[in-house]
């Protein structure tokens, strides 16, 4: 019996060398013709990049266009909230930046969020109308302004489009390396009659290695995006900062972080903030933590002047 469990281990050992060696071989002749007729580099990739420019900017468009079915947001009148409105008229005036359509939503938790796209548009959650004064909304719509001021959203979506073909690229590349090299070690493994011992071969590490390769330029890539969303986001509230007070979007963020719901149901926050203790919750943030953001706008009211100065409460 144990006899016949070699027989039938070897056969398959056999049968998948054959199959990857075959494999192999296909692949080596696809690169040589690759090779034989590669056209010139600086073409290739200025196209790869062009193209990557090309489906950001759809993605973008895409997206944008999804995320405001996704809000189910309706037009604000003028009759409804004209303080807001002339608030915004007057910051756009300011900032130099065309008007953007003012929109009304119920979200997953109470914020406000800039949509960009053909037509620019910012969407208050309507709970937000209730739980803010003048001044503070006026300093939110200062902050979501100066994402559309610097086309935050657009900027980012094309870099991680560039960023995602490169990780492509590289997938392209090294994962039939490490199909093949995973399937002769198994093979080998085979005809060994030790079908547990794959990890072990050199081949099995050439595996391992090409697909830890690809993942880590991926992390990379996922990494270095969120990176910059937190960025932005400090970005933005210190345009906002330089518009109105400083003090305003310190208090209208702890209301908001207040307000906001730890388990929000079935719809999910279009934001995380890094508020949990421990570094990997930072790295996975696309928002510094709300506490950071705030102490940053006092200090800068506090370094504005007595005019600005003053305690918020915690």
């Amino acid at each position: 019996m144990v006899a016949g469990r070699r027989l039938a281990l070897a056969a398959a050992g056999v049968a998948g060398l054959a199959f990857y060696l075959a494999v192999a071989y296909v692949c080596y002749l696809a690169a040589v013709a690759l090779w034989a007729n590669r056209p010139n580099p600086v073409a290739v990739v200025v196209g790869v990049l062009l193209g990557a420019l090309l489906l950001g900017y759809l993605s973008y468009l895409t997206g944008t266009a999804t995320l405001r079915r996704r809000l189910d947001a309706r037009p604000l009148p003028y009759r409804r909230a004209p303080g807001v409105h002339d608030r915004l008229d007057r910051l756009c005036d300011r900032m130099g930046v065309a008007r953007p359509e003012l929109l009304v939503a119920r979200m997953a938790v109470p914020n406000a969020v800039a949509i960009g796209g053909r037509r620019t548009a910012i969407v208050i959650d309507d709970r937000l109308f209730r739980l803010l004064s003048g001044a503070q909304l006026e300093a939110l719509l200062a902050h979501e302004l100066a994402h559309l001021e610097n086309g935050d959203a657009f900027v980012q979506t094309l870099a991680f489009s560039v960023a995602r073909t490169v990780v492509g690229v590289a997938s392209v590349s090294v994962l039939p390396v490490a199909f093949v090299a995973g399937g002769l070690a198994r093979a080998v493994a085979l005809l060994r009659g030790r079908p547990n011992a794959t990890h072990r071969s050199l081949l099995a590490r050439v595996e391992r290695w090409a697909i830890g390769l690809v993942g880590a330029l991926g992390l990379l890539v996922t990494l270095a995006a969120l990176a910059y969303s937190r960025r932005r986001e400090l970005a933005a509230d210190d345009r906002a900062a330089e518009l109105t007070d400083p003090l305003a979007l310190a208090r209208t963020l702890r209301r908001i972080e207040r307000a906001s719901t730890p388990n929000p149901g079935l719809l999910t926050p279009l934001y995380v903030h890094g508020d949990d203790d421990g570094p990997l919750s930072r790295l996975l943030a696309t928002h510094p933590p709300m506490g950071e953001r705030i102490d940053r706008l006092v200090e800068r009211a506090e370094s504005d002047g007595p005019r600005r100065s003053g305690r918020i409460r915690r």
